[in-house]
C-alpha cells in the first residue's frame, strides 16, 4: 500500500539545483502536506516529552526515528528519498534525524557549520530540515551565510552575528560571484522544508518568551565514501527492516 503523500508538488530542477550550489540552501515555503504537519506535529511533542528524562547516549531528541514510528517512516518515504537524490544523486545513505523543538524562551544557537569529506566536494551531505509550523527571523528563525559552504570549512564558530562579522566573515568573498559574504535571516511559513548543505555557515535566532514551540525535525543524507561524526545510528536500527530502506543504512 503506497504511503501517504508528505509533500505538495513542487520543482527542483537544474535551475534549484544551481541556486543551492551557489546559496547552500534552498527553501520550499509550505511543502509539507497538512496532515504530514499534524503528524509530525505529534510526533516532535512526543519526542520532546521523552527528551525530560532522556538516556545519556541515547537522547530521544538526537536519535528520534529510533523513538518514533512515524519519523522512522519519512526516512525512506519515496518523495523524502526522491528530494534527496535530486540533491544528491542516487548513491546516498541516511545519517540521522534530529528534532529541533525550540520551545518560547529557547536561546536559540549560535553559528556553526558541519564537516563530512572537507577535501573532496564530490561528496555532498545534505540536511533537510522540516520546519512544522514555520518561524519569523527574529523568533526561532534560520540564519545563513550564502557562499559559505564553498570554503568547505567545518570549524565556523561564533557566539553571535556581530562576531560572525568581526571574525570569519572579514574580507571573506562569495567564491562564484565575488561578492562579500553576509548573513541573510530565513523566514518560513508552517510547513516549509529547507535544504542545507553540511558545510554551510547557519545559527538559529532566540525564541521568544511568550511564543510556542517551533516544531523542527532534520534529516540528513550523503554520498558514501568517508566517515560521518554526526551518523546517529544505533547498530540495532541500522540492522532494522524499515521498508523502503534497503542499502540506506549503512555507514559505506
Amino acid at each position: 500500500m503506497p504511503q501517504p503523500a508528505i509533500f505538495h508538488s513542487y520543482t527542483f530542477g537544474e535551475a534549484e539545483r544551481k541556486q543551492m550550489d551557489r546559496d547552500g540552501h534552498f527553501v520550499l515555503p509550505g511543502l509539507l502536506v497538512s496532515d504530514a504537519q499534524e503528524k509530525l506535529t505529534n510526533s516532535l511533542s512526543h519526542i520532546h516529552e521523552l527528551s525530560r528524562t532522556s538516556t545519556d547516549g541515547h537522547e530521544p531528541n538526537r536519535f528520534s526515528a529510533e523513538y518514533d514510528s512515524y519519523l522512522e517512516s519519512v526516512i525512506a518515504h519515496p518523495q523524502m528519498l526522491e528530494l534527496a537524490r535530486k540533491v544528491l544523486g542516487e548513491n546516498i545513505r541516511y545519517d540521522h534525524c534530529v528534532s529541533l523543538n525550540r520551545p518560547g524562551g529557547n536561546g536559540g544557537i549560535g553559528w556553526h557549520s558541519h564537516g563530512y569529506a572537507n577535501d573532496d566536494p564530490s561528496l555532498g551531505f545534505v540536511r533537510i530540515f522540516f520546519y512544522v509550523n514555520g518561524f519569523e527571523p527574529d523568533d526561532g528563525g534560520l540564519k545563513a551565510v550564502p557562499g559559505s559552504h564553498l570554503y568547505r570549512d567545518a570549524r565556523i564558530h561564533a557566539g553571535t552575528d556581530e562576531t560572525l562579522r568581526e571574525g570569519w566573515l572579514v574580507g571573506r568573498k562569495h567564491p562564484e560571484t565575488g561578492e562579500p559574504l553576509e548573513i541573510e535571516a530565513l523566514s518560513a511559513p508552517p510547513g516549509t522544508v529547507a535544504l542545507m548543505w553540511t558545510h554551510a555557515a547557519h545559527a538559529v535566532s532566540p525564541r521568544k518568551p511568550d511564543s510556542d514551540t517551533r516544531w523542527c525535525v532534520v534529516y540528513a543524507y550523503r554520498n558514501p565514501g568517508r566517515p560521518s561524526g554526526a551518523r546517529w545510528i544505533t547498530p540495532e536500527f541500522e540492522r532494522k527492516p524499515i521498508p523502503g530502506a534497503e542499502g540506506l543504512m549503512s555507514l559505506y
